[in-house]
């Protein structure tokens, strides 16, 4: 994911940063981004989640609606990308 990497999204990163507890995060991001964008990221995580806990892909389409794309798409993220959604499912194990 080589282009997450460019200065242009620091500006974005920095904001997320500042945000202090779920309250603060609901109202940026209800600013920030449409029920939809929202609703596809939320997803994401959760097929990840379940990819985690070994589910396969018809168990996790059947589980969250998503397509079998969507579902390639965080599985190749999972094996070869910059390890961010273990950073957040691993913090929600603990």
């Amino acid at each position: 994911m080589q282009n997450f990497h460019i200065g242009m999204f620091d500006e974005l990163f920095e904001a997320v940063l500042k945000l202090k507890d779920k309250n603060e995060c609901r109202k940026f991001f209800e600013d920030v981004c449409t029920i939809k964008e929202l609703q596809d990221i939320t997803q994401r995580l959760e097929v990840a989640k379940l990819l985690v806990a070994k589910y396969n892909y018809q168990e996790v389409c059947k589980k969250t609606g998503a397509s079998t794309a969507t579902i390639s798409r965080v599985n190749k993220c999972l094996n070869y990308g910059s390890g961010g959604y273990a950073l957040v499912i691993n913090k929600d194990e603990k």
